[in-house]
């Protein structure tokens, strides 16, 4: 079983409401107004059951001065109900509502010819006829139309048939997040906050932890309700109320969006593809429009890829910046009318609802456009937002938060990329093959001319080398890449990072400055020299007896223990000779400062350091002021 939502549309007066009550014996009116009136001002709701199927209808006004509120109802449904009235054909509202519904995508539906008991045959046939016009060239061009009278009763039953065939199609995809565009938003005593609205895409169960963009609240499902009767879940394309508990009724209203939490972002601007109706005027670069989108309202800006007017019936890239925050993804449908007078002009798609800054019109920009427009599905557009983060990447949640896809989903995207394209993840970030490759010649190129500069230096700091390429790449980038580097032989990286084929020349000054400086610290034993010492006694600059002491370190000939230099072999025998001291009667040997200083003829200078070296070798143990010999 499942539900299929049809929107009414037509021009005022032409028998919606009445049609809906006629269809399912509920009166879409809910307003007093509405019922002294006679005219639909909001949104009405009504339903019958047809077979294993639930037929809702969302009643939309058709008076010129709500259709802001008929968009709202448009949006989220399955299918249109085209109505005409027989005695008056064609008319305004019907080509504005039929526009919208076209602007939106909707391509699924039927017409109802009402009040047929009003006109004979002739007059019948002619406004099917201009009917059968106006829907040339669209998605309902061999939509059924259905002559009907809600006061007889007449065609009636045929339009039930033509309503079960739209009822018949597949389901909506269920590998999307929650999204439940808010038409209503009241309070009931006992019960609390409700909202409604069609439910776009997941699926909504109770206890649910959810939030409300774009205040960002979060909420609790307390209850959901499918056409008055509570239900464990529903799932897309349905009508639903749900009960939340963490906001105010008088905090929710129309437009707002309750969604899965983390799974939708917010945005003031979004690139898109345009079209202008062919009956609009000329639509300026930099504009002021009305723009709607689900349920919500927002006044924005338009700019074009090309910075001229959008002529009538023409398409363009653009980026639209709205006044207020709305919930987009890749692929929403957005509806636009002109700021003065408030009539439709145009409607367009979301290509990218969070796009990088830049410059969307430069040549760059209008090619990302064009592949983001011609993508298939959602592995290219993926690919292309990729691309974008350069050596950075991009996060995987930012990923499917614009691709308004579940993180399994997701994921599954991004497999097939990495089979197929070479995008590679990085931790939690996908980044393509091209940023990786460029990422990786820039580093080899760095660390090379690290070594022309410093040909002695064992390489470059690890570290030195992320903030080198910090604005071309993350750091986990930068050690993915390095890890690559070292698996393929090409360098050598412990804190430094170094070519592998490496090699440090020394000429013969600095063969006979490094000799000299190891025999000098053999010999000095446990009371080294310091480097100007060093200098003193090899007769050599500082610079180079440095560079050369450095290199001795490297190599392991030399330690340094808390800045003073020993010779490793002097270190080891140091060790085996406190390990075997002579151990107490009542335990293992002891040894302290002084004792130390006394036993290898050191003063405090070189014994302090000393000890704390044995205690870090695991030689000793330090107890208050003395060491365990282990």
């Amino acid at each position: 079983m499942r539900d299929v939502v049809i929107g009414t549309a037509g021009h005022v007066d032409h028998g919606k409401s009445a049609l809906v009550r006629a269809l399912t014996g509920i009166d879409p009116d809910r307003l007093q107004e509405e019922k002294e009136r006679g005219i639909t001002i909001d949104l009405g709701f009504a339903h019958y059951r047809q077979g294993d199927n639930t037929i809702a209808f969302v009643d939309v006004p058709g008076h010129e001065r709500f259709v802001r509120n008929m968009i709202a109802g448009a949006s989220g449904i399955d299918a249109v109900l085209l109505v005409v009235a027989a005695d008056e054909s064609v008319m305004p509202q019907t080509r504005e509502h039929f526009d919208i519904c076209r602007l939106l995508n909707v391509d699924r539906g039927l017409v109802a010819l009402t009040k047929c008991d009003l006109v004979d045959a002739e007059m019948l046939e002619l406004v099917r006829l201009e009917t059968q016009e106006l829907l040339g060239g669209s998605g309902l061009e061999d939509a059924p139309i259905v002559p009907v009278s809600a006061k007889t009763g007449a065609g009636l039953e045929e339009l039930r048939a033509a309503l079960a065939a739209v009822a018949a199609a597949p389901p909506r995809a269920a590998d999307k997040p929650v999204r439940l565009p808010v038409d209503r938003a009241f309070a009931v005593r006992g019960v609390g906050t409700v909202v409604t609205g069609t439910l776009v895409s997941g699926e909504i169960r109770a206890d649910m932890e959810l939030e409300v963009l774009p205040a960002g609240r979060r909420v609790r499902v307390r209850g959901v309700q499918v056409h008055g009767q509570a239900r464990a879940t529903a799932g897309a394309g349905r009508r639903v109320a749900v009960n939340l508990h963490g906001m105010d009724a008088d905090e929710l209203r129309r437009g707002d969006a309750v969604v899965a939490r983390g799974g939708f972002d917010t945005t003031r601007r979004f690139d898109a593809s345009v079209t202008l109706l062919p009956d609009a005027p000329a639509l300026r670069h930099g504009a002021r429009v009305r723009c709607h989108h689900g349920t919500a309202e927002a006044m924005a800006r338009i700019a074009f890829s090309a910075p001229t007017a959008l002529e009538p019936g023409d398409g363009a890239f653009a980026r639209v910046r709205v006044e207020a925050p709305l919930a987009l993804t890749r692929g929403d449908r957005f509806v636009l009318r002109a700021y003065s007078p408030p009539v439709t002009i145009a409607g367009g798609q979301v290509l990218d609802p969070l796009p990088p800054r830049g410059r969307f019109r430069s040549p760059r920009g209008v090619a990302r456009l064009r592949r983001l427009a011609g993508a298939g599905g959602d592995a290219e557009s993926l690919l292309v937002m990729v691309e974008e983060g350069r050596g950075r990447g991009v996060a995987r949640e930012a990923l499917a938060r614009r691709l308004g896809v579940t993180a399994a989903s997701l994921d599954r995207t991004a497999a097939a990329l990495e089979a197929e394209q070479g995008v590679v993840a990085v931790g939690n970030r996908l980044v393509a093959p091209a940023d990786l490759r460029v990422t990786r010649e820039e580093l080899l190129a760095l660390v090379a001319q690290f070594h022309a500069a410093q040909p002695l230096a064992a390489g470059l700091q690890r570290e030195e080398a992320r903030e080198r390429l910090s604005r071309r790449a993350a750091a986990a980038v930068i050690d993915h890449v390095v890890a690559g580097l070292v698996a393929d032989g090409r360098i050598v990286a412990t804190d430094h990072l170094a070519l592998a084929d490496h090699r440090i020349v020394l000429s013969a000054d600095e063969v006979r400055v490094r000799e000299r400086l190891e025999d000098l610290y053999g010999a000095a034993g446990l009371a080294p020299p310091d480097s100007g010492q060093a200098a003193a006694t090899v007769g050599a600059q500082p610079a180079l007896v440095d560079r050369m002491l450095e290199l001795l370190v490297r190599d392991g000939t030399l330690v340094r223990v808390e800045g003073l230099l020993f010779h490793k072999e002097r270190l080891d025998r140091l060790a085996v000779e406190v390990g075997r001291l002579t151990p107490a009667a009542d335990g293992p040997a002891r040894i302290d400062i002084g004792m130390f200083k006394e036993r290898f003829g050191v003063s405090r200078k070189y014994a302090l350091p000393l000890l704390g070296y044995l205690d870090r070798m695991r030689v000793t143990r330090r107890v208050g002021n003395v060491r365990l010999v282990l």
